[in-house]
């Protein structure tokens, strides 16, 4: 799920709750209602009542008519299957913790082949090895160029098969990091778990 639709859903279950605005919701799907019937109906008083629907109208589920100085309300069925559909399916749901997950999962198999600094072994898991060469990839500064003696002693601090690890980095599928002419240089990564006894050691710090 995009930080958009996160935030999307966050805004919709915050809208809905409230009470008030439930019953505003169920009255307004019978059919529509001004604002002083509304009041009525719910034994609120007016402005209250505006309030609500001024809220509910942020997420897209009550429309609007006028009829000379009357406002009339209802429920926008339209737009509640829309967000039913787009957000609010088990597979959107779902979604919601793959980043927590994720991370989760990433941190463990760091503490597992780590022991300090220094990896214990390479996996033999794509997916595990993935997650050790974005590990590796963030030793290296983007936008800086490493000579092959750089890379080769980056490494060494933390594994002492430098010419698999350096092979690796270029060639994953991830395109973690680019060679041209014996220089080396990492691409745009996004941040990855780091458990509190690895160190980084990023040249420069």
């Amino acid at each position: 799920m995009s930080q958009e639709e996160f935030q999307s859903l966050l805004q919709f279950f915050k809208v809905l709750a409230d009470e008030n605005r439930l019953k505003m919701l169920g009255i307004l799907a019978n059919g529509e209602r001004s604002v002083e019937e509304l009041a009525a109906l719910l034994q609120l008083r007016a402005p209250t009542i505006s309030h609500h629907l001024a809220r509910l109208k942020e997420i897209g589920l009550v429309g609007m008519r006028s009829d000379g100085n009357t406002h009339y309300y209802w429920l926008d069925t339209d737009a509640l299957r829309k967000t039913n559909k787009h957000l609010l399916t088990p597979e959107k749901m779902a979604t919601l913790v793959d980043d927590l997950e994720g991370d989760a999962w990433e941190r463990k198999v760091l503490r597992d082949f780590f022991d300090g600094p220094r990896l214990k072994e390479i996996p033999a898991s794509r997916k595990k090895r993935t997650v050790i060469l974005k590990w590796f990839a963030h030793l290296f500064e983007y936008g800086v160029i490493y000579k092959e003696a750089q890379v080769n002693e980056i490494i060494q601090r933390h594994h002492e098969d430098t010419a698999f690890l350096r092979r690796e980095l270029i060639s994953a599928k991830e395109g973690l990091m680019q060679r041209e002419g014996g220089l080396y240089w990492r691409i745009p990564l996004p941040e990855v778990a780091l458990p509190e006894a690895v160190d980084r050691n990023i040249p420069g710090e």
